[in-house]
């Protein structure tokens, strides 16, 4: 992807519970260094009875507390996060899990009209004007439980509420733990169960069953809502809504490639996109492909096997840099972010005199995908085509993927009427490259297997129905319900 003007999304959850009262606290963090792709700003967890603990930084940076941590909070209970802010400030105050009374809460997603949602729950008087929109759904969740007395009814109600994506898992004081996904099913969340010590973890990614050895059973249904305690097991659904609208950037960049998501793997898939976009631009007159790394690399290799042109890694991340591994889109700060697409290195004698096809998983606003060609011109590189695996990103996101106002996309037109293609000319002058080619809506849902309609694809169409709203496409966060 478009590495410098990555967007930010709204993290990764966890919950565990061991019925035979193993400690589950080690679990989580295995759980949540393999959900750490998903966020890297701040991390937490919280246990019945006590405040959440919560750190800014990697998970990693902590592995030293570990044990300390693990006698401390001993609890065969608990629910994590990883957190990107998406809405909310970049502080430790807003990372989560967050506590409401006698609920704590994670989430994964984003919650469009958390300003009219704070509105049910006091407003400015009981919501602090720099509240995550996590705090607002926890405090009007808390609202409805102690009016319904059910979680499921609660959420019954919020999801008629709320505008956006979430997956949430909750531990309540009483030492249950809940976890809930979007009747829509926006974003990704599985169910594991490890069996030699009868442990269920619910998380918003595959890689993090594997990471505690347990096992994937299922993807956990859109408009479900999940109960551990002491008995088990329980399910129940707090919407009968039969429409989906499957996140399609999580197929092309977000989730781990080791993760299974609708019942399909990442890295398999990737490769699949990457097949279809040879047979969408064969530029069989390649002298090699290339993917951007990392998370293109799938795609790339798969596009190069169709084609029978050599693959290689002309472009290299100097992992040994501080910033090196991290992923950049989720960094707070653009500085930041610049400065870790600086250690994108490109390998010259790979490059030079060759026609090179980079492979990129998407394109925000252009600023990386330019310095990445002038690097491999740099380089030597006698012609450059890059091929992207996501569509044509034209409007805001409004449901987990925090892409800029139109404004500052690189398909900005300031209010041209101009054609698919006279944008993909604009913007291929703009960031210098040969050609440039984008994948489609089509192409896309058919590489990864899931009908068109069944996934979303807004952030290109610029078609709403699935959230319900009308955004105003020019200003960050404002939206208005279309019923």
């Amino acid at each position: 992807m478009d590495d410098g003007d990555r967007p930010k999304e709204n993290c990764g959850v966890v919950g565990i519970y061991s019925i035979s009262g193993k400690n589950v606290i080690p679990m989580v963090f295995d759980a949540l260094r393999a959900l750490q792709h998903r966020g890297q700003e701040a991390w937490g967890f919280a246990i019945p009875n006590r405040s959440p603990f919560k750190r800014v930084g990697l998970v990693s940076h902590s592995s030293s507390d570990f044990k300390k941590l693990a006698n401390e909070y001993e609890s065969s209970c608990v629910i994590g996060h990883v957190r990107y802010s998406t809405m909310g400030a970049s502080t430790l105050d807003n990372a989560q899990p967050l506590k409401v009374k006698d609920l704590c809460i994670a989430h994964n997603g984003t919650i469009a009209n958390a300003r009219e949602l704070s509105n049910l729950v006091g407003g400015c008087s009981f919501t602090p004007p720099n509240a995550s929109d996590t705090m607002v759904a926890a405090q009007r969740l808390v609202s409805l439980i102690s009016e319904r007395g059910k979680m499921g009814k609660a959420l019954s109600i919020l999801k008629n509420e709320m505008i956006g994506s979430y997956c949430f898992t909750f531990i309540s004081d009483d030492s249950f733990v809940y976890a809930a996904r979007d009747p829509k099913g926006f974003r990704p969340m599985v169910l594991g169960h490890k069996e030699s010590d009868d442990t269920y973890i619910v998380t918003s990614e595959s890689s993090a069953v594997t990471a505690v050895g347990a096992t994937l059973q299922r993807d956990v249904t859109p408009g479900e809502l999940i109960k551990l305690s002491q008995t088990g097991l329980e399910t129940e659904r707090f919407s009968d809504d039969t429409s989906r609208a499957h996140c399609s950037f999580e197929f092309t960049y977000f989730a781990h490639p080791s993760s299974n998501m609708e019942g399909r793997n990442i890295y398999i898939t990737r490769k699949r996109i990457g097949q279809f976009m040879a047979k969408k631009f064969p530029l069989k007159d390649a002298d090699l492909v290339i993917p951007v790394p990392d998370s293109a690399r799938p795609a790339a290799l798969g596009y190069a096997q169709e084609l029978d042109i050599p693959f290689d890694e002309g472009l290299l991340k100097d992992r040994y840099s501080k910033k090196g591994p991290l992923r950049s889109f989720i960094e707070p700060h653009q500085s930041d972010r610049v400065d870790i697409n600086r250690w994108i290195i490109p390998i010259t004698d790979i490059i030079r005199d060759k026609y090179v096809v980079v492979i990129d998983d998407s394109l925000v606003r252009g600023t990386s995908s330019k310095a990445i060609i002038k690097a491999l011109r740099r380089a030597g590189a006698k012609k450059i085509s890059m091929l992207i695996t996501y569509p044509q990103i034209n409007y805001p996101c409004y449901a987990g993927i925090d892409f800029p106002s139109q404004k500052e996309l690189a398909t900005y037109v300031n209010g041209k009427t101009m054609t698919f293609d006279e944008i993909t000319e604009m913007v291929r002058q703009s960031i210098g490259v040969d050609f440039l080619g984008y994948n489609d809506a089509e192409t896309l849902a058919a590489a990864v297997g899931i009908p068109k309609d069944l996934m979303c694809f807004t952030c290109s169409s610029g078609n709403y129905e699935s959230l319900g709203i009308r955004p105003d496409f020019t200003k960050r966060g404002q939206v208005k319900a279309t019923n």
